[in-house]
């Protein structure tokens, strides 16, 4: 799975100095935040998000404009990288990229983090506010990531929902990936059941890598089982033939499967077309931009009027539309253009995304316009365990004539792959965490 990103979903309270490099608590300490984090007179770049987005803005920050005052606000201690994580919940991979601790982080690149849990962002005023403090910006990117939406299936039962979250982790928050471990290592048969949510979703095809895992998993272990796999589209063809003809026992795929309702209770899902009853599961649900974008009214209209599930945005600059001091990146945009829809939501996508609003804020801040600039998205995503098999999907990006930005996809199968996807991430945790 190699284009997810950290995102943690837990309160915090302390606050840490990447500079000093020891975790300060303002209650302990006597001080505001404000008096911990002076500007010294320098404008100051807020980086709401510690996840690959926001790590390369505030890297690449400190690289181009060394006299801005940069200051990430990140609720985890430490970033975890999810790429390689389907490889690793079936055994199949070391913890080759352990958690990098932020504080350390960011006193090798000199700017500043704070452990906190963002409660609001109030754009009038330019200040953003913590479940403790506020702080002021000049700049803000917002790198917040994704929440899921149980909605569509469990409406506003927050019962459902919390009992949902605790049970069947879905694997896409750096957060979840150790309970999901332990649930496939005490997986002793029956009917698995794993969700594919409807589009536009964080790494689409990582759900069917993860199925691929968990059906040489269950093979090679002898375990009398099957992963159902209810996906709302029509999946992946090079997918759809390896688990038809190498996991036929192992993989019901059902596509086209839009979930109607579900009960965590009974363990029963509900499609439009099956009641389908499951002994464990691993629940993707729909998802949309994290509900900072709503709060802050960053959201992209819906069909109805009301605010849609991402982010509205520049696409050739990145700031929100009507505030060209708010910056978005990563995986909680919107559509980029008429012509495909929204960006891939991948790990290397974001890193890109958060180097060119680094740039795009570095300019600005020396008077200069900002250099025109298009991201590029590269995944690696494995279609089989044994013998390894892997799939690199590239996207790249140009402004046409006509102003609209055009993407071109090219797949390239690799049936002896030699760690690239490894070596990949290698690269960008040295280039954003000193790893």
């Amino acid at each position: 799975m190699a284009n997810f990103r950290s995102a943690g979903r837990r309160h915090f309270l302390c606050a840490s100095l990447g500079l000093g490099g020891a975790l300060l608590s303002p209650r302990v300490l006597g001080k505001s935040l404000p008096e911990l984090l002076p500007s010294a007179g320098a404008r100051r770049v807020l980086i709401v998000g510690g996840g690959w987005g926001g790590l390369s803005a505030a890297r690449r920050l400190r690289l181009l404009a060394p006299q801005l005052d940069v200051v990430l606000i990140e609720r985890e201690a430490a970033f975890r990288s999810l790429p390689l994580s389907n490889k690793w919940l079936v055994g199949r991979t070391d913890d080759a990229l352990p958690p990098q601790d932020y504080a350390r982080t960011a006193q090798a690149f000199g700017y500043r983090v704070i452990r906190a849990e963002v409660t609001a962002i109030d754009r009038e005023q330019r200040r953003v506010h913590t479940a403790q403090e506020t702080l002021g910006y000049d700049w803000l990117i917002l790198a917040a990531g994704i929440d899921y939406d149980y909605a569509p299936w469990l409406g506003d039962d927050a019962r459902a929902i919390e009992a949902t979250r605790r049970l069947y982790p879905a694997g896409f928050m750096a957060d979840e990936l150790d309970a999901l471990k332990r649930k496939l290592a005490a997986f002793k048969g029956g009917e698995l059941l794993m969700t594919v949510p409807p589009g536009p979703s964080r790494c689409p095809s990582a759900p069917y890598e993860r199925a691929v895992m968990i059906a040489w998993w269950l093979k090679t272990r002898g375990i009398k089982g099957r992963l159902v796999l209810v996906d709302a589209g029509g999946g992946m063809q090079r997918f759809n033939r390896i688990f038809a003809e190498r996991y036929r026992d192992q993989v019901l795929h059902l596509t086209h499967a839009a979930v109607k309702s579900l009960d965590p209770f009974r363990k029963v899902l509900v499609t439009e077309f099956d009641e389908l009853k499951f002994d464990d599961a691993i629940i993707i649900a729909p998802q949309q931009a994290n509900a900072l974008v709503r709060q802050a009214g960053l959201s992209e209209p819906a069909a109805n009027g009301k605010p849609g599930a991402w982010a509205a945005f520049d696409p050739l600059h990145l700031h929100a539309i009507g505030d060209e001091r708010v910056f978005l990146i990563g995986d909680l945009l919107g559509r980029v253009s008429p012509l495909f829809g929204p960006y891939p939501k991948s790990a290397h996508l974001a890193c890109h995304l958060g180097r060119i609003a680094a740039a795009e804020i570095a300019a600005r801040a020396q008077g200069k316009p900002p250099p025109p600039q298009l991201p590029e998205s590269v995944c690696h995503v494995y279609t089989d365990a044994e013998p390894m098999e892997m799939l690199r999907i590239d996207a790249s990006y140009r402004r046409r004539g006509d102003g609209l930005i055009a993407q071109t996809v090219r797949q390239h199968e690799d049936p002896q792959p030699r760690g690239e996807d490894v070596q990949w991430a290698r690269s960008l945790h040295a280039e954003m965490l000193a790893f």
